[in-house]
């Protein structure tokens, strides 16, 4: 008789179970919007946006920050505040959204694929090493998910070579590396607010700096090459004296309603953080204890994690099977269709980045091949996205502890039932999943 639920046992959880949502909103947020609504200030530089950043940029604990339209549009405006431009080339990640990397390739610098560590996916600062040229200008430090690559090591790389940090925070608002909000750690940071993101408006995105000559820039960039009026003040900076409006640029900024939203997701935002840190700490000590499950590492100067998602990895010469067949079995079991997948593909082989599309990015042969994706060679990542990786979006940790115990429940009950999914090939299992999640 079958007992994995994908096979038509008996699920861990029943259909009625209800689970955490994403996102949240309140009242007060409600308050504040219809309030914006009845004003007659909806654009940018409104006072809620500059209170928001203001507050939002202390809670990191960096110096400077200002909103922007989304987290893609925020990387690209790093790297022009940086000057990064024509050919420069910038190290990313390659498990990462596609964003990071398509923003280089909008300034007309080279993306570099580096490959990641396999027990947190994020950077691997050898193969950072070995990557950089002459000709490298930046690095994009991705903190991916709710692991962190050696910061320290990485600020010590980007001193040696010369080299800007700029941090991609768009999954870890509020975390702490050595007490130091990520985001005040780079050169500049960008940060998103898409719907999915531990805070959130909808769409919505921001930069972080150091420098005020950054800040004035940043500005200036964001907003249709205008320079910094100092109306309202914020930050203590006045007008810049020595800045016309000679940035070349565009509208990438935010509306009064998002800054509402964000406003009031700040609020929230660390007793969410700390839920769901107390929450992912339990459910890897729970599944560190079922064979053939490995829990991502967590470098011991993180002072507080915060989690776009909760990933795991699976020992696959232990289990023999892959991510797709487990992720099915597991969601079944916890009645979550969709809720458990493999991590991000590869850069180098995303459907969704594909830089060659776009004829403008056609500066010239050289620079044509350069940007061509699938030069790359990332063994780590690809591994972890076609065999062994496995996330869940952050909101399965927004659930009470002793959901951690039945989340690690139905992962044993499929590890100790795990011949039987062995049974099932992964070309019909997609089949079979899709239609058990209708």
């Amino acid at each position: 008789m079958a007992k994995l639920a994908l096979n038509g046992g008996k699920a861990v959880c029943g259909k009625k179970r209800t689970w955490a949502s994403w996102p949240i909103s309140d009242a007060k947020d409600a308050q504040l919007v219809a309030k914006i609504t009845k004003t007659n200030r909806w654009s940018y530089d409104g006072p809620v946006e500059w209170e928001f950043a203001e507050k939002f940029t202390a809670y990191q604990k960096a110096k400077y920050g200002l909103c922007c339209a989304n987290g893609t549009v925020g990387i690209q405006l790093a790297l022009e505040a940086l000057g990064i431009s024509a050919y420069d080339e910038v190290l990313v990640p390659v498990m990462t959204w596609q964003a990071t990397a398509a923003a280089c390739v909008d300034v007309n610098a080279v993306p570099v694929l580096v490959d990641i560590e396999p027990d947190t996916w994020n950077l691997d600062l050898d193969a950072v090493e070995a990557a950089i040229t002459p000709r490298t200008r930046a690095i994009i430090v991705v903190h991916l998910y709710g692991c962190m690559t050696d910061l320290t090591r990485l600020q010590k790389i980007c001193r040696k070579h010369k080299l800007f940090l700029i941090e991609d925070c768009a999954h870890q608002h509020g975390a702490f590396w050595k007490d130091k909000g990520v985001g005040s750690i780079g050169d500049v940071s960008s940060w998103s607010f898409q719907e999915s993101k531990v805070l959130s408006s909808g769409e919505g995105g921001f930069n972080m700096c150091k420098t005020k000559d950054l800040f004035y820039k940043l500005y200036s960039l964001r907003n249709c090459g205008r320079p910094y009026e100092a109306a309202p003040p914020v930050f203590g900076l006045n007008k810049p004296a020595n800045m016309t409006t000679t940035l070349q640029s565009g509208n990438y900024r935010l509306t009064e309603w998002q800054a509402a939203l964000l406003l009031g997701g700040l609020e929230r935002l660390d007793d969410q953080v700390k839920l769901r840190d107390s929450n992912a700490m339990f459910l890897n000590a729970l599944l560190e204890d079922i064979p053939g499950i490995l829990p991502m590492r967590r470098r011991t100067e993180v002072t507080q994690q915060s989690y776009f998602n909760f990933a795991f990895r699976l020992d696959t010469k232990e289990l023999k099977v892959n991510n797709l067949q487990f992720c099915a079995a597991l969601n079944t079991e916890l009645n979550m269709p969709d809720q458990f997948e493999p991590p991000y593909e590869p850069l180098n082989n995303c459907g969704l980045f594909k830089p060659r599309t776009k004829t403008r990015h056609n500066l010239s042969k050289a620079y044509w091949k350069a940007i061509d994706p699938s030069r790359f060679k990332t063994p780590v990542a690809k591994e972890a996205h076609e065999n062994s990786g496995v996330v869940a979006h952050h909101q399965i940790l927004m659930n009470r502890p002793e959901d951690m115990e039945l989340f690690a429940k139905a992962v044993k009950k499929v590890v100790d039932n795990i011949e039987e999914l062995r049974a099932i090939k992964p070309a019909a299992l997609r089949k079979k999943y899709q239609a058990l999640a209708r």
